[in-house]
C-alpha cells in the first residue's frame, strides 16, 4: 500500500512510541490515525472521519490545537500515555513536508502542566527494583513539576506499605516479574497505574550512569548513597531518570540533587490503616473531602498544602522534632496579628516551586516569571516578620527566607505587570528597561515624530503649504499634493497613485523608513523574547537558593494552617513523651467533630497505657460511637506526631513507632481473597510486626466466620496483645464473652457505650463509661436503618428463642457456667462456652441414690440412655 508523504511521517512518529495515542500536530488541529482514533473518539466524544477515502479508508479524529490541554487531562485522567508530535520548523519556510517530530510523551506521572496538576496534592513518579535477595526493594520517586527527586530502600514485605505512603499516580516495575499492584485503564483517585519497563534500565551500571550525567557528579557518595549498600535505591532512581528523558525529550535541570530517604525516622503507617482511618482518601470513593487532610488543610498556598499533606502520610517519632513544630505553632496560635498578617501574604504568593521547574525547563511564560517576582517582592515582608521569635523553628525559616534584591528589582523594572500568557507576540518588556526596544516600538507605532518632522522639512523645502504625508495598507507611506501644487513638485518625487484633484509621491527617504517600520515590529518581538529568555537564565541561576526560600515557605504555610486551625476548633496543645500511654480529657473525633453541628458531638476521654491497662475492650450497641471513639485516639495520636495540637480538653500522647488499623470489612476478590481472609491477614501483620510502642486499634475481629470460631480468636488475639506484644490497644467488639478476660488479664480494662431504653425505644448516649455492656441492640438498629416491621418483630421472637436455649448469648452475670481451671493461676474460672442443659441432668441432681435398689438404678439407667 502507497503511502502518503505525510503517513509516512506519522508511521515514523507512531513507530517511536507505539505504547501510546500520538496527537499529529496538522496545521491548527491535532489528529489521531487508526485505532488511535477510535480510541480517542471513544473518549474524548469526538466526531470518527476517515482520510484517503477509497478501498482502504484510515479512521481519523482531531482537536484544535488550543484545547490541547483540556483533552491531555481526559486522556491522561484514563490511565493512558499520550505523545505529542509538533511541527518543528515554520510551514512558511518548510521546503515540501513540514518536519515534525515528537517533543514529549505524557503520561500520568509525567505532568508539569498547571492545567494537568492538581495544585494542592504532589503529582509522584516512582520506580521499584529489587534487591539482589530478594529481601529488599529499592524505591525512588520524584514530583517533576516541583523537582524533588527522592530514593531509599525498604524490606519487600513493606514495600506495599512504602507505596501507600508516597501515594504514586505512576509506577515503574521491572517487566518480566510478577507485580503484586492491581491497576486499571480507569485509575481514579488514590489508584496506581503500574507501567512495565526493561530489566535493563534498573541495572546498576545504566543506572549510574544516567544519575552521574544528570547531575554532573562522578560519585553519589555525596548525596549519601554507597554503591554496595544501596543498590537496589541506585537502581530505582536511575530507572526514574532513564523514563524521564525518554518521555521529556528534553534536558530536566530541575532535577539538580537525588534525597536519601531514611526509613524509621517516621511514623509507620500501613497500607489498610490509611484506608481504614481515611487519612487523605475516604473509603467509599476515595476523595479527599471528608478525610483527615481536608479538615486539617487550612493552606493558603498550594506549596503548603502539599507539604501538609506529605506529614500527614509520615509523622515524626523524634520527640524533639515534634516539641519544635509544636512550639512553632502555639506561637502563631497565640500571635493573631503574625498569623493573620504570615497567611495573607502566603495567600498572594504563588507557586514557587512549580513555577521554578517551569523556568528552568524553559516552559515558563512571562506570566511565570512575573509571578516570580511577586513573590519576591512579598518576602522582606515575611521575613521581617519572623524576626526575633521565641521558637526556634520559625527562626530557622527566617534564616532561610532569602530576599534577592538585584532578581527582583530587574525583573520588576523588566516586566509589564500583568505579564501576558504569550510569549513570542510581544508586550512583556516595559518602556524604558531598553532603549533599543524603544525605539523599535516607536517606528513600529508609526513614528508619529519622525513624520512630523519629515512632512514639515518637506513643506519648507517645497514651499508646498498643503503636502501631507500619509499611510494606507495597500500602498504604505506616501506623500500627497494637490493639483494646484504639481508645478512645484521636485524632481526626486516619484508617482506612486493619482486620487481626486491630488498625486501621491514617495521618496527614496520615505520609502526606507517605510522598511524600517515594516519589520519593526517583528524586530521588537523578536527583541523581547530575547530579553525574556536573559531575564529567564537570571531566575534560572538562582534557582537553588529560591527552591530553599519556596521550602520555608511552605513550612511557614503548614504551620500557620494547622495554628488557624487550633484557634478556630479550639484544639489544646499535647504533652508528648516518649513513654507508650495515652491520657485524653474531652477528646473529639477530628473530622466527625469538624463536619458535625456546632456543639453536638459527645467528648471522650482515654486512659491507657502505665497503671491504666494497655488494652481497652469497648463493647456496646452499633451505631453508639464505640468505632468513632478507637478512630479518633489514634487520629488524635497521629496529629500530636505531625505537630498538631489536637481536639481535646488536655492530652498526653506517647510517641507510637506505629499506628495499625484493623477497622472495617472488605474483601479483594481479584487476588482471591474473601472478606474473612481479608481481616485476618491484617490481623497477622498486627500481631507479627507491633512492638511495646505501637498504638493497635481493633474494631471487630472474627466477625466474619462463625460464632464460636470468631469468638475464640478475639478472645486469642487479645491475650497475644496482652502477654506477648504489650502495646496500647483499643479492641471494639459485639463479643461480650471477652469482657470476662478483665478478671484473669491485668492489662485489660472494659469499656462500655452509655445507653438509654424508655418505652421501648433507645437512645445513643455516645459516651464511654466503665464496665461491660450487656446488650448490642442489632434488632434496634435494624429498625432505625428501615427493616420491615415483620421482619424486625420476628427477629425478636428468633432472639429470644436462642436466648432461651443457648445460655452463650447471655451476658456473664445470666450465665449458669461450667467451671474449669485456669492454666495461669490455677484458680477455677468460668470457662468461654457452655453445652445447652440436657433435662436428665436435673433429673440427676433430683436423685436420692440411697433410696434405689439395684434393679431400679439399672432400669433408670436404661432409660436415661434411651433418652440421651
Amino acid at each position: 500500500m502507497n503511502l502518503s508523504p505525510m503517513m509516512q511521517q506519522y508511521q515514523q512518529a507512531k513507530a517511536s512510541c507505539p505504547d501510546a495515542l500520538l496527537l499529529f500536530r496538522m496545521g491548527d488541529f491535532y489528529e489521531l490515525f487508526h485505532e488511535d482514533a477510535r480510541t480517542a473518539a471513544t473518549i474524548l466524544n469526538l466526531t470518527l472521519t476517515s482520510r484517503d477515502k477509497g478501498e482502504n479508508p484510515v479512521p481519523m479524529a482531531g482537536f484544535p490545537y488550543h484545547q490541547l490541554e483540556s483533552y491531555l487531562a481526559k486522556l491522561i485522567a484514563r490511565g493512558l500515555r499520550v505523545a505529542v508530535c509538533e511541527q518543528v520548523e515554520d510551514p512558511a519556510a518548510a521546503k515540501g513536508i513540514v518536519q515534525r517530530e515528537v517533543v514529549r510523551i505524557v503520561t500520568p506521572g509525567t505532568l508539569t502542566d498547571d492545567a494537568l496538576l492538581d495544585p494542592r496534592a504532589n503529582n509522584y513518579l516512582a520506580a521499584v527494583a529489587p534487591g539482589k535477595n530478594d529481601q529488599l526493594a529499592g524505591v525512588a520517586w520524584v514530583e517533576l513539576s516541583t523537582g524533588r527527586f527522592w530514593a531509599g530502600q525498604c524490606p519487600a514485605a513493606k514495600l506495599a506499605d512504602e507505596l501507600a505512603r508516597i501515594d504514586p499516580v505512576e509506577c515503574l516495575w521491572p517487566e518480566g516479574l510478577p507485580c503484586p499492584f492491581a491497576t486499571s485503564a480507569d485509575p481514579g483517585p488514590g489508584k496506581m497505574a503500574i507501567t512495565t519497563r526493561p530489566g535493563w534500565i534498573f541495572s546498576l551500571a545504566s543506572a549510574k550512569e544516567a544519575l552521574l550525567q544528570q547531575f554532573g557528579i562522578h560519585t553519589l557518595e555525596g548525596f549519601g548513597f554507597g554503591e554496595e549498600t544501596d543498590q537496589p535505591a541506585i537502581c530505582a532512581a536511575g530507572a526514574v531518570m532513564l523514563y524521564l528523558r525518554e518521555t521529556q525529550k528534553a534536558t530536566l535541570p530541575q532535577l539538580d540533587r537525588l534525597i536519601r530517604h531514611q526509613p524509621g525516622q517516621t511514623l509507620e503507617i500501613d497500607e489498610a490503616t490509611r484506608r481504614s482511618l481515611e487519612l487523605t482518601r475516604t473509603l467509599r470513593d476515595g476523595r479527599r473531602e471528608g478525610t483527615l487532610l481536608a479538615i486539617l488543610d487550612r493552606t493558603q498556598n498550594p506549596m503548603g498544602a502539599r507539604l501538609l499533606a506529605e506529614w500527614v502520610a509520615a509523622p515524626l517519632t523524634e520527640v524533639a522534632a515534634i516539641e519544635q513544630r509544636l512550639n512553632a505553632v502555639a506561637e502563631l496560635r497565640g500571635d493573631p496579628r503574625l498569623r493573620d498578617a504570615v497567611r495573607a501574604d502566603l495567600q498572594e504568593l504563588k507557586d514557587l516551586e512549580r513555577l521554578l521547574a517551569r523556568v528552568a525547563t524553559g516552559r515558563c511564560t512571562p506570566r511565570d516569571v512575573g509571578g516570580i517576582a511577586k513573590a519576591l517582592s512579598l518576602l522582606p515582608g515575611v521575613k521581617a516578620r519572623l524576626s526575633e521569635r521565641a521558637a526556634p523553628l520559625l527562626n530557622e525559616l527566617e534564616s532561610a527566607i532569602q530576599l534577592f534584591p538585584e532578581l527582583r528589582s530587574r525583573l520588576e523594572s523588566a516586566l509589564v505587570d500583568p505579564a501576558p500568557l504569550a510569549l513570542k507576540e510581544g508586550g512583556i518588556i516595559q518602556p524604558g528597561f531598553s532603549v533599543k526596544l524603544d525605539q523599535l516600538r516607536d517606528l513600529a507605532s508609526g513614528g508619529k515624530q519622525w513624520i512630523a518632522n519629515f512632512q514639515a522639512a518637506e513643506t519648507a523645502r517645497t514651499g508646498i503649504p498643503s503636502l501631507k504625508v500619509g499611510f494606507n495598507k495597500v500602498f504604505g507611506y506616501f506623500i500627497e499634493i494637490t493639483n494646484t501644487h504639481a508645478q512645484k513638485i521636485p524632481a526626486n518625487y516619484i508617482r506612486k497613485q493619482t486620487v481626486k484633484n491630488a498625486e501621491r509621491y514617495i521618496t527614496p527617504e520615505l520609502k526606507e523608513y517605510e522598511e524600517r517600520v515594516l519589520t519593526a515590529e517583528d524586530q521588537a518581538q523578536q527583541l523581547e523574547y530575547e530579553l525574556f529568555c536573559q531575564l529567564r537564565d537570571d531566575v534560572a541561576g538562582q534557582a537553588g537558593l529560591l527552591r530553599s526560600t519556596a521550602g520555608a515557605l511552605a513550612q511557614l504555610d503548614a504551620l500557620a494552617a494547622l495554628a488557624d486551625l487550633a484557634c478556630a476548633r479550639n484544639y489544646c496543645r499535647p504533652r508528648i513523651v516518649a513513654e507508650p500511654v495515652l491520657e485524653i480529657s474531652a477528646g473529639r473525633h477530628p473530622v466527625v467533630d469538624a463536619l458535625a453541628a456546632a456543639g453536638t458531638y459527645v467528648p471522650n476521654d482515654v486512659s491507657c497505657g502505665g497503671n491504666e491497662g494497655r488494652i481497652l475492650l469497648i463493647t456496646g450497641p452499633n451505631m453508639a460511637g464505640k468505632s468513632t471513639y478507637i478512630r479518633q485516639v489514634a487520629l488524635m495520636t497521629l496529629l500530636a506526631q505531625i505537630g498538631s495540637f489536637v481536639p481535646a480538653k488536655s492530652a498526653t500522647i506517647g510517641v507510637a513507632d506505629r499506628i495499625f488499623a484493623r477497622v472495617g470489612a472488605s474483601d479483594e476478590l481479584a487476588r482471591g481473597q474473601s472478606t474473612f481472609m481479608v481481616e485476618m491477614t491484617e490481623t497477622a501483620r498486627i500481631l507479627n510486626t507491633a512492638t511495646p510502642r505501637s498504638l493497635v486499634i481493633l474494631d471487630e475481629i472474627g466477625r466474619g466466620t462463625s460464632t464460636y470460631d470468631g469468638v475464640s480468636l478475639a478472645w486469642a488475639v487479645t491475650e497475644y496483645l496482652h502477654d506477648r506484644v504489650g502495646c496500647r490497644t483499643l479492641f471494639a467488639t459485639h463479643y461480650h464473652e471477652l469482657t470476662d478476660l478483665a478478671k484473669t488479664l491485668s492489662g485489660v480494662k472494659n469499656l462500655n457505650v452509655a445507653v438509654r431504653e424508655w418505652r421501648e425505644q433507645v437512645v445513643f448516649l455516645h459516651q464511654i463509661v466503665p464496665g461491660a455492656a450487656d446488650k448490642s441492640y442489632g434488632i434496634h438498629v435494624a429498625r432505625l436503618a428501615g427493616i420491615p416491621p415483620e421482619v424486625n418483630n420476628r427477629a425478636k421472637e428468633i432472639l429470644e428463642q436462642l436466648e432461651s436455649q443457648h445460655l452463650d448469648g447471655k451476658p456473664a452475670s445470666q450465665r449458669r457456667v461450667i467451671q474449669g481451671k485456669n492454666k495461669r493461676s490455677g484458680e477455677w474460672q468460668m470457662l468461654l462456652f457452655e453445652a445447652p442443659e440436657h433435662p436428665v441432668l436435673e433429673e440427676l441432681r433430683k436423685l436420692s441414690v440411697n433410696d434405689l435398689t439395684p434393679l431400679q438404678a439399672l432400669k433408670l439407667l436404661e432409660e436415661w440412655k434411651g433418652r440421651v
